[in-house]
């Protein structure tokens, strides 16, 4: 079964080429997940390291989908930064609402991610794990241990937090699909092997197993159809967007913020990866992981060897102005992928999904012409 059939067969509801919401912590909360999945994609609601206020997000997604039964799955999923969130917290909420879906990033150790698979699959079987990845070595120890259901490759054109290190989409989705495809292929050649075996000896009897692999999404640098059908092209079965939906009608966002994702452009001059974010808002990231936001007072200043104290008292000072806090002169953290300069515009999240799904059919037929 290829990865359309199997997303089709998994995710119902969902229309081709597949478009996914980005768990955004903070941001992407029940409004926006619900108007993505209505729009035909799959949303999820960015629970991040802190649940406390989860029940209540997916409590209103339901509400919102009419989806009260207690066999059904919700039709959205939830998006755990697994160092931080609460495992033993988190179990008993995925067994109460039965996501389509929980999206795994960052965990602090291979086994704890084994943890998180093995006892979401404990107590909601038909909930699918998803696991980011930034490298195909990520990629290789989460098919080796926890066998995901899905792979989403992030490149470092991303905004927000991904791998301080790594390589864009481009190169990355090819290199991680050969490497899995290679490590997915010889178990199944020897399942294969044994059941011919078995029916040769008499033994058969049922249908052969479907071989393990995981479907694999494009992440990072991705906002509009021409990035979403290039993606295709390297081998997604999906694509993942996430500074798009930051000006979207349903992203929990402040003004400020959304002004500054359509003011910025030339992304890849007025954004850069960095711990200095981080530092100033006193997240506990891992030395192995930065985030890409827009280049503004508070990086600045710090390239110039501001005292990191002082940074921060200016940054929480700045924090006390609302909205006028974000721009290239203050010192707010827009966290935005490397693509925002082609975010033009606000639009509601499901008119965006089916702008970049229905666009991607109009850019492959472009490129047949010129076959």
């Amino acid at each position: 079964m290829d990865q359309v059939q199997r997303l089709k067969k998994d995710y119902p509801w969902i229309q081709t080429p597949l478009i996914v919401g980005a768990p955004m912590r903070l941001i992407a909360l029940a409004d926006l997940a619900v108007e993505i999945t209505k729009a035909g994609g799959i949303g999820f609601i960015g629970a991040g390291t802190d649940i406390s206020d989860l029940t209540t997000h997916l409590q209103s997604a339901q509400t919102q989908l009419g989806s009260t039964s207690s066999t059904a799955l919700l039709p959205i999923g939830i998006g755990f930064i697994n160092w931080g969130a609460d495992l033993d917290a988190s179990i008993p909420i995925i067994a109460q609402y039965r996501p389509a879906a929980v999206w795994f990033f960052a965990p602090s150790s291979t086994s704890s991610l084994v943890e998180w698979t093995q006892r979401t699959r404990e107590v909601s079987p038909k909930t699918k794990v998803w696991v980011q990845v930034g490298s195909v070595l990520e990629a290789l120890e989460a098919v080796r241990n926890a066998k995901p259901d899905v792979l989403v490759v992030q490149g470092t054109d991303a905004g927000g937090h991904g791998l301080a290190q790594g390589a864009g989409i481009i190169s990355l989705l090819p290199e991680v699909s050969d490497a899995v495809q290679q490590e997915v292929a010889s178990p199944a050649e020897e399942e294969e092997e044994e059941e011919e075996e078995e029916e040769e000896g008499g033994g058969g009897g049922g249908g052969k197993k479907e071989a393990y692999a995981p479907v694999l999404l494009a992440a990072g640098g991705i906002v509009e159809s021409r990035g979403a059908a290039a993606a295709l092209a390297l081998g997604a079965g999906g694509i993942v967007l996430g500074t798009r939906f930051l000006a979207s009608r349903e992203a929990n966002i402040s003004r400020g913020y959304q002004a500054e994702v359509l003011r910025a452009v030339d992304g890849g001059q007025t954004t850069v990866r960095t711990k200095v974010y981080d530092d100033l808002r006193r997240t506990r990231w891992a030395d192995t992981h930065n985030a890409r936001g827009v280049i503004n007072k508070s990086y600045v200043d710090a390239m110039r060897g501001m005292d990191e104290e002082e940074n921060r008292r200016l940054y929480n000072e700045e924090m006390e102005k609302g909205d006028a806090g974000w721009g290239v002169e203050n010192r707010m953290t827009t966290y935005a992928g490397s693509a925002v300069g082609l975010v033009k515009q606000v639009m509601g999240a499901g008119e965006i999904v089916r702008e970049v799904r229905e666009g991607v059919k109009g850019v492959l037929e472009g490129v047949r012409e010129r076959l």
